[in-house]
């Protein structure tokens, strides 16, 4: 993607099912869980940018000891930062206390049996250690300890928070974050104080009755009495004090979550190949979590995965197959191939077939995949002109004219190159501008001087800047005879309110196209209608509200959108033709198929308050809000 969005965090989790002395003695170190949950975020690291954190749990450690453990980091370098921290508690250890786990998970923070780890892509707000997962409500019964990581966003923090504040909580502070850790936090209370009214009466200790919480607490009850009214795209990982654990997922199965166990380790991360990396598995062996239930690890090592709320139509977001997820997934690599191959048919249509004249290229660096398969689709066309072109030949060809005919083939050159990242001291504007728009470099002399057509295949296209001020400016110094530029997804045209940081319209390219074709048309009282129709809604039941964007882009046809798209790409100085061609929503589906979450594109939210953040998106942009719309 050319411009850069913030987007979904990362998640990991691991359970070890066996004493730290099997690892020690199959896999010659007690570390091994620290070391897995390294690697399980090291391979997600394309997840989270701006901190990282893992919290450590230790079993059945005796009172007074310190059985929860939890490092976060910031830093430029995070992930090096963070477990930099974490292993120089272990400078001073000798090599007999090294090779004893008992005296280890004794004396030494992290070595335990259950560890949660989270990668953070801030969305909005503080980018402070105070924001990096994972987050713990302590308690000094340890049945109440809680420990929370997730990759979610709600967009009913405001009601969520009115009810905790109906509770009597004082909560710190009014995130999403807080709030589902305190929603969750209430409910365990209630949980673990409804089992001790339960046990009292029998004569039990209190320390019997500990016992007895430990292997009756309901995590699925637990869980579907706080998330009842949570309405959002979420994945949540959570640890409770004595060892239970849970990574839950949305009813429509929004945000991303996978996991493996065997007799040895429960693991669970945002990614598949993260795990089959991590833990050397198969494809097969690695299971999605259902959307709508949670993955249950009791302390006694049962293992479940249950229902916590009612499931619902399954959305998976296909914005995360497009662009976020790492394609090193087999399903994932094989979906994008098929996105580039789907503009084979719009692209050969506006170069006229042109072939032999035209070079192609792809955007930096996460086209890569679209465009194998672009290139692909042009292939397959080539061939069969070729069985055509040759058939005409008649029965005895010249090895010439074979020749010239078997020797077309698309013309595929690294064009665009991503330099290094530009940092200018200058305050002048202008000279400002000048220099970030070199952020691209091109290479020369492989373009016929107006000839030569240039198509360019980006994975996505949402403001456009870096494609105007950069890509298109540089390009045109190539001096081609008209250049195309490919989006392996449709236009995206509404926000988002589950995790991707896209909430503010005036930053979609594609809704400014649409405002300046209905003023151009004389249609911009309509802007101003639906802006009503929006205030009208705004205190409705969330269920009741209709997304107001969806009828003023349904003034014109998605051709109409990309052409005044190409126009507000195209700088003042670059006279060739520039078009634009987006994939369809139903090629999006085509190639996705269990991925059908495709709200950025159609404005049809999974949940309730979707609606309700896209008029509220408009209705900042109306009044000139430059905030957040959820």
């Amino acid at each position: 993607m050319s411009d850069q969005i913030k987007h979904e965090c990362g998640l990991a989790f691991l359970r070890l099912l066996k004493p730290l002395s099997f690892y020690r003695e199959k896999y010659g170190t007690a570390l091994f869980g620290l070391n897995k949950m390294q690697l399980l975020l090291q391979k997600q690291r394309n997840r989270g940018q701006d901190g990282a954190g893992i919290a450590t749990i230790k079993l059945d450690l005796p009172p007074g000891s310190r059985y929860i453990s939890r490092r976060r980091s910031h830093s430029a370098n995070y992930l090096k930062d963070l477990f930099a921290g974490i292993y120089s508690h272990f400078d001073d250890v000798t090599e007999e206390q090294y090779r004893d786990p008992e005296w280890l998970k004794l004396n030494k923070p992290y070595v335990g049996e259950v560890y949660l780890g989270h990668l953070r892509y801030g969305t909005h707000g503080s980018n402070s250690i105070e924001s990096v997962h994972p987050f713990i409500r302590q308690n000094n019964w340890m049945t109440r300890n809680l420990v929370l990581a997730g990759n979610f966003n709600l967009t009913n923090v405001d009601e969520l928070f009115r009810e905790l504040v109906e509770l009597g909580q004082f909560p710190k502070e009014q995130s999403d974050t807080v709030t589902v850790l305190e929603k969750l936090g209430h409910f365990l209370d209630d949980e673990v104080e409804r089992l001790y009214t339960w046990f009292k009466p029998d004569g039990c200790s209190n320390a019997e009755i500990n016992e007895l919480i430990f292997e009756h607490l309901d995590i699925s009850r637990l869980l579907k009495r706080a998330c009842r009214k949570f309405d959002g795209g979420y994945v949540m990982g959570g640890m409770i004090g004595h060892g239970d654990a849970f990574i839950l997922r949305d009813p429509n199965g929004i945000r991303p979550a996978y996991y493996y166990y065997d007799d040895e380790v429960v693991v669970a991360a945002s990614e598949r190949p993260t795990i089959q990396t991590a833990m050397n598995v198969r494809y097969h062996q690695v299971k999605e979590v259902k959307p709508g239930h949670a993955l249950i690890v009791k302390k006694d090592g049962r293992i479940s995965e249950e229902p916590f709320i009612e499931v619902g139509t399954r959305l998976c977001c296909s914005f995360e197959r497009i662009y976020f997820s790492r394609g090193t997934d087999r399903d994932i690599y094989l979906e994008r191939k098929q996105l580039g191959e789907q503009l084979t048919g719009n692209v050969l249509n506006a170069i006229e077939h042109d072939i032999e004249n035209t070079v192609w290229s792809s955007v930096p660096n996460t086209a890569e995949t679209a465009f194998y398969g672009l290139i692909d689709g042009i292939e397959k066309y080539l061939n069969k002109r070729k069985i055509k072109q040759i058939a005409e030949l008649g029965d005895k060809p010249k090895d010439s004219a074979l020749k010239k005919i078997l020797n077309v083939r698309p013309r595929v050159e690294k064009i665009i190159v991503k330099d290094a990242k530009m940092r200018t001291f200058i305050a002048d504007e202008v000279v400002r501008g000048d220099m970030v728009s070199h952020v691209y470099d091109v290479t020369y002399g492989i373009v016929k001087n107006h000839v030569d057509k240039l198509v360019l295949l980006d994975d996505s296209i949402v403001r456009g800047t870096t494609l105007r001020n950069s890509i298109i400016r540089i390009a045109n110094r190539l001096k081609p005879s008209m250049m195309v530029i490919l989006s392996s997804a449709p236009q995206i045209r509404y926000p988002d309110c589950y995790g991707i940081d896209m909430s503010q319209m005036s930053q979609f390219v594609a809704f400014r196209a649409m405002v300046e074709l209905l003023r151009e048309s004389d249609r911009e009282h309509m802007l101003e209608e639906a802006y009503q129709k929006c205030i009208d809604q705004q205190f409705l039941p969330k269920d009741q509200i209709k997304n107001e964007l969806i009828p003023l882009y349904n003034q014109f046809t998605d051709e109409d959108i990309s052409d005044r798209i190409a126009l507000l790409l195209t700088p003042p100085e670059v006279e060739v033709e520039v078009k634009v061609i987006y994939q369809t929503v139903e090629g999006l589906h085509k190639a996705c198929p269990n991925h059908l979450g495709d709200w950025y594109f159609t404005g049809h939210y999974p949940t309730a308050g979707g609606n309700a953040v896209a008029n509220r998106a408009f209705m900042n942009y109306m009044e000139k809000k430059d905030v957040r719309a959820y």
